[in-house]
């Protein structure tokens, strides 16, 4: 398998890490930290996955240690940044969803942006530095995969590294059927504050919504699939003591793929590990890189790029709708004098009692032609 996805892997790792960057700018005028932490996490995960996947193409050799310490808490972070992210669009979405003002001062959003870091940023570094007390050693190199964290497979690997994805999609879930709920309940407030709100249209909260739910459904049911798989391929071992856990942390294991190849259970669980970043990447992009603002961008985008070859948009043409012209009411032609002489206008005839018909002429002055 891995010898047939090499081509296709890269392309696709690239692309990935592009698109997921695409919406980013006009995520950040709208202060929606969320969906912009996870659009970082999803992009540094492809890019990673990108670098290793050239790197080590047909071979195990450690070219860059340095590189592969930092390549593997990549890893570790995204495994729970992503669902954190994911965590926050839902608590957004639930707060918007009970009419309560979203970040709409500059104190509120600074408060907003606050919470989501440490949501999305502080709490995988956490999670990253806990996983140490399981790391068997370095970390493993993979013929054609790359860098690769080694997890000593205990009980207490479950708690430190496995179950937070789990966990987080509880949490999710929670906040997701909240805002179900309550969006039915206050439907004529929801549509009331979509309008009031600028930052935020009702389609592209809907998106998120679309965004969040899949998140949800991808993330209990396959990260209890990765825990099954870990224990199928790898026998869970008991904790003895620190010391055996850590002992000769330095060294590197390097796996050709004639070897690892073998354990079905492996190459299924490596392979889960790098496609679904990918995944994540491409399912934000469906999600946001086709919507109106993303259009209205590329556009922008687009001329910005074609001025500096001279070439210009066309300039929008005015045309004159004679339907209404014609269809409009006619009032009497009046014929103004040349220059600003008064303007002098014949008033209907009055009849009198002791003169005969005669026509009454006045004048009056106007400040505009009409």
């Amino acid at each position: 398998m891995t010898g047939l996805d090499y081509p296709l892997f890269p392309i696709f790792a690239f692309l990935g890490f592009v698109v997921a960057l695409i919406p980013l700018p006009w995520h950040l005028q709208a202060w929606n930290s969320g969906t912009c932490y996870y659009m970082i996490w999803a992009a540094l995960s492809c890019l990673n996955q990108f670098i290793n996947s050239i790197v080590w193409h047909n071979n195990a050799i450690n070219w860059a240690p340095i590189w592969c310490d930092i390549s593997i808490r990549i890893m570790l972070g995204a495994s729970v940044g992503i669902p954190a992210a994911s965590l926050c669009i839902n608590r957004r979405l639930y707060n918007i969803a009970k009419t309560h003002a979203v970040a709409l001062t500059d104190e509120g959003k600074r408060r907003a942006v606050l919470i989501d870091t440490l949501i999305c940023v502080l709490f995988p570094m956490a999670v990253v530095a806990l996983q140490y007390v399981v790391q068997g050693h370095r970390f493993d190199i993979y013929e054609d995969i790359g860098c690769y964290p080694f997890i000593y497979n205990t009980l207490p690997a479950f708690f430190l590294c496995d179950s937070w994805p789990i966990i987080i999609g509880l949490v999710s879930s929670v906040y997701c059927g909240l805002s179900l709920k309550a969006f039915y309940l206050r439907r004529a407030q929801f549509t009331h504050f979509m309008k009031s709100n600028k930052s935020l249209s009702a389609s592209r909260y809907f998106r998120l919504m679309a965004l969040a739910t899949t998140e949800i459904v991808c993330t209990i049911p396959l990260a209890s699939f990765m825990i099954w798989i870990n224990s199928a391929a790898h026998p869970v071992e008991p904790w003895i003591s620190w010391e055996n856990v850590h002992y000769d942390f330095s060294r590197v294991m390097q796996y050709p793929s004639v070897l690892w190849t073998t354990n079905y259970l492996l190459v299924v669980a490596i392979q889960l590990t790098r496609w679904l970043v990918v995944f994540c990447a491409f399912t934000f992009f469906a999600f946001f890189g086709f919507a109106a603002e993303a259009r209205k961008n590329y556009s922008i985008a687009f001329w910005w790029v074609a001025r500096i070859f001279g070439i210009y948009p066309p300039k929008p043409q005015q045309h004159i709708n004679l339907t209404r012209l014609n269809c409009a009411p006619r009032g009497p032609a009046i014929h103004p004098s040349a220059g600003l002489l008064p303007v002098y206008v014949v008033k209907e005839l009055k009849p009198t009692s002791s003169s005969p018909l005669y026509w009454e002429h006045s004048q009056s002055k106007t400040n505009a032609l009409v």
